[in-house]
């Protein structure tokens, strides 16, 4: 049988040359979606990632309790070994279903609400990899939330954890990675076997990361807005990468670009067509900027939307586009969670971070939220196996997409789209009522509060669920009725 987590140790062990690399980062990669706080207009940061690899593989989401992480981690899928804290913070998660072959937690947020999102996959090129290979027993997406998150109080300190092991213990593949909080957002790219860099979001700018290396000009002695590992101007210069070892473009060193303009590029060609149109690119261009200033404040529900997009309206639509399969986009069939990490600036520091959770594909799915200071996930979040069943938040969501697809304009637009937005905003004015209840509990009976949260979390999931599954069934029903009979029909 088919096995995603297959692939994924398999891209670690492949990646240990650039050729290879490539091919098992395209075959099934990510999006991400980071915008700054006075980019959006709620004075929120967000950074967003579509986790892409599998059809029909199960995602968890689950809470990891303080102090329960082993002080001697050995990674299931490709061994890398850590002596980690014996002090760990809570943390949320969404591991494999199977974590035989490795955690895969992917996204969360601590409890002193730091976020991290990893990884979004990326390539090198080969005589850079020559120069500094990647190592197969290093650090790589498996273990990476896992060994940083539950142990960081700052998005930088997230950046100089992360960094530390790559630079002791090398990497094993070349990643993308995010950490935030309510005032700043890091965007760290792992380019080598031993070397990263990481840069500040600028607070009025937003990003759209599709698996290619876009950081690029930097001057590394901004210590404010760069990080770097330590010897990379040393590697830059002994090698001769560049002609200014401290001022240089990351991109333009390290990215293997080869596939970017089929791959790549287009999926940040169609989230800035939507949050800048006034720059009036082409899906064409190859001259993007990581960072972008929006036309228009970004509102949560339009992260939401970009990370559902299909080249819409486009005859580039991978739905019903006349060249449907030109172009990799943004949603696409084996997505198997996306989360939305946000913080709040208008709301007390014990409800600022919500860990917004769409399972299955975000075309059809809905994001569901849940505060970072609960304690436990729901039931149904912590089932679901490469199988369907009728009771996984996952499989729900995984079959509404499937019955959509089956007559996808009619289906989407009468049925999938209002019923999403439905529940998309009976949870906008839930979440509003659970801040204002919360508020007052923090402020009489503030022991009280994980109670509420998880009471309420639990509320908003399982209306979502009943929700999708009375759809499910409404579908179905629909297929049924369109199923082609060929008997004579005056008989």
């Amino acid at each position: 049988m088919f096995k995603t987590k297959s692939l994924k140790k398999l891209g670690i062990t492949l990646a240990i040359t650039a050729a290879s690399l490539a091919i098992s980062s395209t075959a099934n990669a990510c999006t991400t979606v980071l915008v700054g706080k006075d980019a959006s207009n709620d004075g929120s940061t967000m950074i967003a990632r579509n986790e892409d690899m599998g059809t029909a593989w199960a995602k968890h989401f689950v809470i990891r309790q303080a102090n329960t992480n082993p002080t001697n981690y050995v990674s299931k899928g490709n061994k890398v070994a850590l002596t980690l804290p014996s002090k760990q913070l809570k943390y949320s998660a969404t591991p494999e279903w199977d974590t035989s072959e490795g955690l895969y937690e992917e996204a969360g947020i601590n409890s002193a609400n730091v976020a991290m999102s990893g990884t979004e996959s990326a390539t090198t090129k080969e005589k850079v990899l020559k120069l500094d290979p990647l190592v197969e027993n290093g650090i790589a997406e498996d273990s990476i939330v896992t060994v940083v998150l539950p142990y960081i109080t700052s998005p930088k300190e997230g950046v100089a954890r992360l960094g530390k092991i790559v630079e002791e213990k090398g990497a094993a593949e070349v990643n993308g990675v995010i950490f935030s909080n309510k005032e700043e957002i890091w965007y760290m790219e792992i380019v080598s076997g031993h070397h990263w860099v990481a840069v500040r979001v600028p607070d009025n700018q937003y990003a759209v990361i599709a698996n290619t290396l876009t950081i690029g000009d930097i001057d590394t002695t901004d210590q404010g807005n760069v990080q770097v590992s330590t010897g990379l101007k040393n590697f830059v210069e002994t090698n001769k990468l560049a002609k200014n070892s401290e001022k240089f473009s990351v991109r333009d060193i390290f990215a293997d670009t080869k596939e970017d303009a089929q791959y790549n590029l287009p999926r940040m060609w169609d989230g800035q067509r939507m949050l800048t149109p006034s720059k009036k690119k082409k899906i064409t261009d190859t001259d993007f900027n990581l960072f972008e200033k929006p036309d228009e404040p970004i509102s949560f529900a339009k992260v939401a939307y970009i990370l559902t997009l299909h080249f819409n309206g486009t005859k580039y639509d991978t739905m019903t586009g006349s060249k449907a399969d030109k172009y990799r986009p943004i949603s696409v069939p084996n997505t198997m969670e996306s989360h939305i990490l946000q913080f709040r600036s208008d709301v007390p520091e014990e409800l600022s971070g919500i860990h917004w959770l769409a399972l299955g594909v975000t075309d059809t799915s809905n994001y569901v939220p849940f505060y970072s200071g609960i304690t436990k996930t729901p039931a149904y979040y912590q089932a679901g196996t490469d199988l369907p069943d009728v009771n996984s938040a996952y499989w729900t969501y995984r079959v509404t997409n499937i019955l959509t697809k089956t007559n996808y304009q009619e289906f989407k637009t009468k049925e999938t789209l209002p019923l999403r937005q439905e529940v998309r905003d009976y949870l906008a004015k839930q979440v509003a009522k659970t801040d204002t209840e919360a508020k007052q509990i923090i402020k009489d009976t503030p022991d009280n509060l994980p109670t509420y949260l998880n009471e309420q979390t639990e509320k908003f999931a399982k209306y979502s669920l009943e929700k999708y599954k009375e759809l499910n069934k409404q579908l179905l029903v629909k297929m049924t009725e369109l199923t082609p009979t060929k008997h004579n029909d005056n008989l």
